[in-house]
């Protein structure tokens, strides 16, 4: 007497699902949208920004800038001296080339501040500067 398990062994067999295809997949566009993403760096502190009527979204802001109402300056979740502000811009900038700066200024800020960090924006190379405001 011959057993053949042959038959319910290749069942089982034609049942399961080779799943490590998809897996290779799935790991391959994980690794692209990762590479492909562009982060965006915060302030680091919120400020109250001034209404504007005529604000339009800026869709490659990359490098923030915030001035707050003590005219403290703050770039990556750290506060920075007006003289250091123009080597940090560098630095973003050669990170992002296609980048642009937007500075967050609080509505109680000194034009000085903001002028200070306009006028560091471009001598670091950065010619495409705005102004972040709250639309109306």
């Amino acid at each position: 007497m011959r057993r053949s398990f042959s038959s319910s062994h290749q069942t089982e067999a034609e049942g399961e699902i080779d799943i490590t295809p998809m897996l290779d997949v799935v790991f391959i566009m994980l690794i692209f949208f990762i590479v492909t993403a562009s982060f965006v760096k915060e302030s680091g502190i919120e400020v109250n920004r001034p209404d504007a009527s005529t604000a339009q979204a800026k869709p490659r802001a990359n490098i923030l800038i915030a001035v707050n109402a003590a005219d403290e300056i703050w770039i990556n979740k750290r506060r920075v001296d007006v003289s250091q502000v123009r080597a940090n811009i560098e630095r973003l900038h050669a990170e992002n080339p296609q980048g642009t700066v937007v500075i967050q200024a609080d509505e109680e800020s000194n034009t000085k501040a903001v002028v200070a960090v306009m006028d560091a924006a471009r001598a670091a190379g950065v010619y495409d500067v705005s102004l972040s405001t709250e639309a109306k």
